[in-house]
């Protein structure tokens, strides 16, 4: 098994992180016969930034009263990985919902160069309060996920670059996977890269990144992508002998800045004279960017 192979156990999970990253979104319940204080999320991922000094874990309560309310704040062993004053460290021990108010923040620094690239680390967060307090089957604990977040470069992006792609398992007729492949900047379109023969000689598409969000870096790519022909994979045409591509509306796709790679699902599609033929399937890609000297290798050594 190719060593770019091994990478799709490792990294198959990653777009499940998405899920994670979503659920740091504020989304609160209120109440009206009843107090309760809780942590926003009782599981969320948290980027960990070399510019930002704090991140913020949200606690918030299902009522606002017309004084301050503080509560202690606990670092829980079980559930932990990530270790303190190494990893991360709490501002402060307490926090604070003011008066009139429904919500305060757990400020938390993360220490960016003490945090590998592709590590998994986290922690558990308790709230130390009166148990009346606490909603039944939610609880009053939190598991804190450090994710390194590495400004953006597009030109981490760019040069050449291992493609893995479950539609080439599939419908290759070489039994070929995977394909060596080069990467550039577009030229007029901004945090976008060109892949050039991406499944096929001859065809290029683009994936664009969202740069914005650390919390939602996401790609995508536009509609209507000619990706092949449908001879070199189908050996007849079914449509108007193009195989289509866009960003798999089923599934997030993300990049991961601090490795330079991305995992794109993809769906392949066929029309005829702009008329829906059928989706030929949605299909997970592992693209992974090499050295000058590693694709020279691969080249030689593999025949990519």
């Amino acid at each position: 098994m190719h060593r770019y192979m091994k990478h799709i156990l490792k990294y198959i999970a990653i777009p499940f992180l998405v899920l994670a990253l979503a659920a740091c979104q504020e989304r609160y319940v209120t109440y009206s016969d009843a107090e309760y204080v809780m942590f926003a999320d009782t599981l969320a991922t948290y980027p960990v930034q070399n510019d930002v000094e704090y991140f913020s874990v949200p606690v918030v309560s299902t009522v606002t009263r017309d004084y301050d309310r503080t509560f202690g704040v606990e670092i829980i062993d079980g559930g932990s990985n990530a270790i303190e004053k190494v990893h991360y460290s709490l501002k402060s021990n307490t926090v604070t919902i003011k008066a009139g108010e429904n919500r305060a923040d757990v400020l938390v620094h993360g220490y960016y160069d003490n945090i590998g690239d592709t590590d998994s680390l986290g922690f558990q967060l308790q709230l130390v309060m009166n148990d009346k307090l606490e909603m039944p089957m939610y609880g009053k604990q939190t598991k804190v996920v450090l994710m390194k977040s590495c400004p953006f470069d597009i030109n981490n992006f760019t040069g050449y670059c291992v493609l893995t792609s479950m539609f080439l398992y599939q419908y290759s007729i070489t039994g070929s996977y995977q394909r060596l492949i080069y990467t550039e900047k577009h030229p007029s379109e901004e945090n976008t890269i060109i892949c050039r023969n991406w499944i096929n000689e001859g065809y290029d598409v683009t994936i664009r990144f969202n740069a914005d969000d650390p919390m939602m870096p996401y790609i995508t790519m536009d509609e209507d992508q000619v990706a092949s022909d449908e001879g070199s994979f189908f050996g007849t045409a079914h449509g108007d002998d193009k195989i289509l591509v866009r960003n798999s509306a089923m599934y997030d796709s993300i990049f991961y800045p601090c490795g330079s790679y991305l995992y794109l699902w993809s769906e392949m599609y066929v029309e005829n004279l702009g008329v829906s033929v059928g989706t030929v399937g949605h299909f997970y890609n592992i693209m992974e960017w090499v050295s000058d000297e590693e694709a020279d290798r691969l080249k030689k050594e593999e025949g990519m």
